[in-house]
């Protein structure tokens, strides 16, 4: 995509704190980092959101997540990791490129697991839910 701002980055058309790279993905420093550290993994497949990611770029994003988290481990020592997505606008998707944030996570430094993100529990019961999602398969 050719006004994007990370396949700009993933072809060194526009400046960024790499940390790891490889013929699928691009990893490189948050511009605005949560914690030292905070890391983002691109695929350098174009796609807004996991459902637009083809299959076959699915397996090389995730060993890239895998393979920074581990560096961030070795480099940091962190105490933990919050991994995740903002899939669309309304989860806070800034950039129109699928993103994995990698943020290590340090006792005491304020933050909250996933479920601290949104608090809006279901009106109907889980199996209800269940299954009218298995009905969408």
């Amino acid at each position: 995509m050719p006004d994007c701002l990370f396949c700009k980055i993933a072809r060194k058309e526009f400046g960024s704190a790499v940390i790891y790279e490889n013929g699928d993905v691009l990893a490189f420093l948050d511009i605005n980092p949560r914690a030292p550290g905070h890391a983002m993994v691109v695929s350098r497949t174009h796609s807004e959101t996991l459902l637009d990611l083809p299959d076959e770029a699915l397996a090389p994003l995730f060993e890239g997540v895998k393979t920074v988290t581990a560096m961030l481990e070795r480099a940091l020592a962190p105490d933990g990791f919050t991994i995740g997505i903002n899939h669309g606008k309304a989860s806070g998707q800034a950039v129109d490129h699928l993103h994995v944030h990698v943020i290590p996570r340090f006792t005491g430094d304020g933050g909250g697991s996933i479920h601290s993100v949104v608090s809006n529990p279901p009106k109907e019961a889980l199996e209800e839910m269940a299954a009218r999602i298995r009905k969408a398969q």
